[in-house]
């Protein structure tokens, strides 16, 4: 039989289970808790009546949820006796007195301003990170929520993430919640985020160096087969050759051809503001990126940068003839509606791919043969 204060601290240990006070706290069915309090033995009875009848009283006096009696008969007793058999709690503000912890009381308040204030996709994540948010204020969590629904891929065109001004946050709201802020964003457009880092994802100037891969395709135009390059070196640093190919993934280096006069940079991603450099406009400028709505959505940045960047590989032909093959479906898109950069044709295609079940064809899925048909021809 257990006394009140051991099936309090075992309700204790459980808040500090993420998943277990995720659960409670945003499931209505996880309610009611039934905690079974086991019943003394006869022969308990018979040795030390006197420890019975203190148990008994200890849950006479819990005010807390709901203990419920269930009539017993004993050998050695004439008359019946309730004898308590479980503890029930119906939901999580019982819960939470019943630990009888004055910190998990103060971090449920914590946690039930912050939810009722920020939007429910978000509400599992703030439950799961109880360090993260009872280090910060209520208002700081909710203005981080609202920063996170505010900000879209490419919206920092080129600015450092501090001198974004969104949600009226403070210039060092995006250095004290970053690892926040990414996760948040992470549940709105999925592993994209996590794959392209904060400031290529926004579009934002990598204060931190966001690295490019340079790799010329034509021998003789550099003393290096491959090598980093700063991002923002590009900016003013004109590339040798009279063409540059500039591709979403790195992944895709092995598919590319040699090609006279010309250089590829690739990883860019969403990260695109270097492409207003004066040098490229007296370059011709191509751009390979996934056939889905997010490739769509850089090639539209990439337009707004130079507008006249053309597309290769990106096309419905394409797609059609290599979807039964290596079509995936695209877990968030990059937005219900075309950008406008796009030409019509571009975006018939989205639109198409939004309405598709498998509607991404990643670039290095294409056959090795295609890459370097299209971009020879390109060359040529």
């Amino acid at each position: 039989m257990k006394p009140p204060s051991e099936l309090a601290k075992k309700l204790s240990r459980q808040w500090h289970d993420s998943s277990i006070r995720q659960h409670r706290l945003l499931s209505n069915q996880a309610w009611p808790l039934e905690l079974p309090i086991g019943k003394p033995s006869a022969k308990r009875w018979r040795e030390k009546p006197g420890d019975i009848r203190l148990h008994l009283q200890r849950w006479r006096d819990v005010s807390v949820g709901t203990v419920v009696w269930q009539p017993t008969q004993y050998r050695d007793l004439s008359d019946g006796v309730d004898i308590p058999y479980c503890w029930r709690i119906d939901n999580p503000t019982e819960w939470v007195a019943a630990c009888g912890v004055t910190q998990i009381e103060e971090e449920f308040s914590h946690f039930a301003k912050v939810v009722k204030l920020t939007n429910p996709l978000f509400h599992e994540l703030i439950l799961q990170q109880r360090i993260q948010v009872l280090a910060r204020s209520v208002e700081e969590v909710v203005q981080v929520a609202e920063v996170a629904m505010s900000l879209q891929p490419g919206c920092a065109q080129g600015k450092p993430l501090r001198a974004l001004a969104i949600a009226g946050c403070d210039t060092k709201i995006f250095e004290r919640n970053r690892r926040l802020l990414q996760q948040m964003l992470e549940l709105r457009f999925g592993d994209i985020v996590l794959q392209q880092g904060l400031e290529r994802f926004l579009g934002a100037m990598d204060e931190h160096d966001h690295w490019l891969l340079v790799v010329p395709l034509d021998k003789d135009l550099m003393s290096f087969s491959q090598q980093r390059v700063r991002a923002r070196e590009l900016m003013a640093t004109p590339l040798p050759g009279s063409r540059i190919l500039v591709i979403e993934n790195e992944r895709c280096v092995h598919q590319l051809p040699q090609q006279n006069d010309t250089v590829a940079i690739l990883g860019a991603g969403l990260n695109l503001g270097w492409l207003a450099a004066d040098w490229l406009r007296y370059r011709e400028v191509a751009y390979w990126g996934d056939i889905d709505t997010w490739g769509l959505k850089m090639l539209a940045r990439a337009r707004e940068q130079l507008c006249n960047i053309q597309p290769l590989m990106m096309s419905r032909a394409v797609f059609d003839n290599h979807e039964l093959r290596a079509a995936v479906s695209e877990p968030v898109h990059a937005g219900d509606k075309p950008p406008e950069p796009l030409t019509e044709e571009e975006q018939m295609l989205y639109r198409y791919l939004l309405a598709r079940k498998k509607g991404r064809l990643e670039q290095e899925f294409l056959p090795v043969t295609l890459a370097s048909e299209i971009v020879t021809k390109w060359g040529d």
